[in-house]
């Protein structure tokens, strides 16, 4: 038993560690959008094609993932995961050199490979590892707490790189693909010296008995809970990436009287963002066995509805805090991260459970459904026509949708055999 233990607290900490290193690998390309939006000369919509490439690889990569995860294990899936991870950060580097906006976006697509297969691994395992329930979300919250740390350097990484964003290039922030680059490979290291548990690893009798692809992805989504809430993850992507994206555009265009904001002072904001889920992640795992994932998302859907109104409808005036000049506005955005902070691992958590064996198969279907951040260059497009902050009316849309998940849809509809 204590050796079981032991087994148990070092997958942990490795799965914490994976946790950090999604966050941080997505919110690079995510705070790039103003870098490109100069070397490229990308307008708001094409600026984001980095982040939606990254989330669009989840739609190829969901299903077989799964599939990988079930026939090789949490290990082989997990080494294969920060490879790729590898890889795809090298590709962006890459396209720093030869200024190529097309090599910039295939590597944010190839990085998004590895960030799904990162996800695959580590919410079930978490969850698994923590008993399900109440305890598994709680473990799945303290994960996303480092998973917002990674959130929260990324943007201010690379937001202190870049001096003078008009003249910003790729090749400025090229120290914190490295860094991310040599994260990898340390993870790798470690992963590949290291016994991970394998509580869904495919038996021997159910290889001999497999059943067709498409008749287990029919089979999970009977579970109509699961189904919705599949769709509630495909809405939080954009609800959790466009809010901080939209704020680093609008920072770098609003002026404080004759001078621009800037990209270092947008990228520190929205690091507070993500340092706020990191804050409501904390809580969320503090409180999480007690408090139910229904009633945290409940009220974060509401009060994150009622933050977003605000950046809205807040009048234009700058403040300083700490030396930086910012919108008041942006008070209220860097808030909606307590709200953010636990929807992911809380719809994840709410719909797995009664899933049974189809556990892996419905993680891989939720990773396909991160292909909602396509969605992104589409809020981009409403920001053209009708103003950055006025862009927000879609991601009150999107709250709508995930506090009707957490009031009605989440009800368990049948649990498996």
């Amino acid at each position: 038993m204590a050796n079981e233990n032991k087994g148990n607290v070092l997958a942990i900490a490795i799965m914490f560690m994976l946790f950090f290193m999604i966050a941080f690998v997505t919110n690079i390309a995510g705070s790039m959008g103003v870098v490109v939006k100069n070397q490229f000369g990308a307008s708001n919509m094409a600026s984001q094609l980095g982040s939606a490439a990254n989330f669009f690889a989840y739609f190829f990569m969901g299903i077989p993932g799964g599939l990988i995860l079930k026939r090789k294990g949490y290990k082989f899936t997990a080494l294969l995961a920060v490879g790729i991870g590898i890889a795809g950060l090298a590709v962006q580097l890459a396209s720093g050199f030869i200024s190529s906006f097309a090599v910039y976006v295939t590597g944010a697509f190839v990085a998004g490979f590895s960030m799904c297969l990162l996800n695959l691994v580590v919410n079930p395992l978490l969850n698994t590892l923590g008993g399900g329930g109440n305890k598994g979300n709680q473990l799945v919250q303290f994960g996303c707490s480092l998973n917002s740390v990674g959130a929260t350097l990324a943007p201010y990484f690379v937001g202190l790189l870049v001096a003078d964003v008009t003249k910003a290039k790729v090749m400025d922030v090229a120290p914190v693909l490295y860094t991310a680059i040599g994260i990898f490979a340390l993870a790798f290291l470690v992963l590949a010296f290291s016994a991970i548990p394998e509580p869904h690893l495919e038996t021997a009798e159910e290889k001999a008995n497999r059943t067709p692809v498409l008749k287990d992805i029919a089979d999970t989504l009977k579970f109509r809970h699961f189904t919705l809430g599949a769709l509630a993850i495909f809405m939080y992507i954009v609800i959790e990436s466009g809010i901080p994206n939209m704020a680093n555009l609008y920072m770098t265009d609003v002026k404080a009287g004759d001078t621009y904001v800037g990209a270092t002072v947008a990228g520190a904001v929205v690091g507070v963002y993500w340092f706020c889920m990191m804050i409501g992640r904390l809580l969320g795992g503090a409180i999480g066995a007690k408090v139910s994932s229904r009633m945290q998302i409940t009220v974060c859907s509401v009060l994150g509805i009622v933050l977003m109104l605000a950046t809205m409808f807040t009048p234009l005036k700058m403040i300083s805090l700490f030396g930086y000049k910012f919108p008041l506005a942006m008070c209220f955005m860097v808030l909606c991260g307590l709200c953010t902070s636990v929807m992911w691992g809380g719809i994840f958590n709410m719909a797995a459970e009664g899933l049974g064996k189809y556990v892996p198969m419905g993680s891989g279907i939720f990773m396909a459904m991160v292909v909602g951040g396509l969605m992104l260059p589409i809020q981009g497009f409403v920001a053209d026509k009708i103003g950055i902050l006025n862009s927000y009316w879609f991601t009150i849309g999107l709250l709508a949708y995930v506090l009707f998940y957490a009031l009605v849809g989440s009800r368990v509809s049948k649990r498996a055999e």
